[in-house]
């Protein structure tokens, strides 16, 4: 059997108040006040640089950030740039992967971080065959990749593009010095995909794909959320609570 997790469905919530409620739920499951938590939500336009951000990867002067009404933040999470907005499906799954007693410790918290953002891949990937899309992952990349013959009929994207896989999901995280998850995914689903423009996300050249580009109808954002919990809970073989 496995152990209880609660998932809270935020709706729209502003970046910062997510990052700080973050803290505060990450800091009770280490001290055990609190079980694991899957945070479900959206977000208003936004830009976040992870701890390998690079300036030059945000294409708009801050003219053009304020016309679009979009703000930019550095942040603790992995990763360079990456885009959040409406219409996208933000995960974040606060769960212990155990403290940093020892070094011995430490080298099992690695391997279980590298393990951990697989089965973050993983349920996305699962989530996306469940709507009858098939994603996969790449060798050396982080995040969920719809395949060049997938989404070649996307009517958005550019010719060129259509020929390279695309990417559909990000995902960036941390783990503490207690050994607790923060950040985590985003799942295009119908998001305004002339946001991503404004950057180059996670400093790569490759397109980006959302499930509004692959299936008519597009799926409910509510039905969405549905599927990515039961994903979640199957990957980690975790109970909702």
């Amino acid at each position: 059997m496995g152990m209880n997790i609660e998932i809270i469905d935020l709706g729209l919530i502003e970046y910062e108040s997510a990052w700080k409620l973050q803290d505060e739920y990450a800091a009770e499951i280490a001290e055990g006040k609190r079980a694991p938590t899957l945070l479900l939500l959206e977000h208003p336009h936004v830009y976040t640089f992870g701890r390998k951000g690079n300036a030059e990867n945000l294409l708009w002067n801050e003219e053009q950030l304020k016309q679009r009404n979009i703000s930019a933040h550095w942040v603790d999470r992995g990763g360079d740039v990456t885009y959040h907005g409406p219409g996208q499906l933000v995960g974040y799954p606060l769960l212990s992967l155990g403290g940093l007693q020892s070094q011995e410790t430490l080298h099992s918290i690695n391997r279980d971080y590298v393990g951990y953002i697989r089965n973050l891949e993983k349920a996305i990937i699962i989530t996306l065959a469940r709507f009858g899309v098939v994603g996969g992952q790449v060798k050396g990349k982080t995040g969920v990749w719809i395949q060049a013959n997938v989404h070649s009929r996307c009517p958005r994207c550019k010719p060129e593009d259509r020929e390279k896989p695309a990417k559909i999901a990000a995902i960036g995280v941390k783990v503490d010095a207690r050994g607790v998850t923060r950040h985590g995914f985003a799942l295009n689903v119908n998001p305004d995909m002339e946001y991503f423009e404004g950057i180059i996300p996670c400093g790569l050249t490759e397109p980006v794909v959302s499930l509004a580009d692959l299936l008519d109808p597009i799926p409910d954002m509510q039905r969405v959320k549905e599927e990515v919990k039961k994903s979640f809970l199957e990957v980690f073989q975790i109970l909702n609570s």
